[in-house]
């Protein structure tokens, strides 16, 4: 209800910046999530995708595995758990430190990844 109230996307607004951003200028691989959560708050797919595009797939892995989880509970049906794969932690490791490399990079296309 904060975010959705705060509005990130107004700079100067409550919710502060980012510590990595403020102290170090570069953007961190979590940089953008309020505004990418503001922006799937008021269904603009295209807005959360620009701020984190990483978090954003966070997100639906998350609905999904949460879906799966309460179809399991209520014993409709067992869907395939892609947490549970000798190779989740090495995947999302390597996209967090990609996404956090990729974005900073300081020539184009890349620049247009900050937030």
């Amino acid at each position: 209800m904060g975010i959705w109230l705060a509005d990130p996307t107004t700079p100067g607004g409550v919710i502060p910046v980012c510590p990595t951003k403020a102290l170090l200028g570069i953007d961190c691989p979590g940089c953008g999530s309020m505004r990418m959560i503001y922006s799937l708050l008021h269904a603009d797919i295209g807005a959360a995708l620009r701020y984190n595009a990483l978090g954003l797939v966070a997100v639906v892995l998350l609905v999904v595995s949460y879906i799966g989880w309460v179809l399991a509970r209520f014993g409709v049906a067992r869907l395939p758990r892609w947490q549970d794969r000798r190779w989740a932690p090495m995947l999302v490791l390597i996209a967090v430190i990609g996404w956090f490399v990729v974005r900073n990079l300081p020539f184009a296309p890349f620049t247009g990844l900050r937030v």
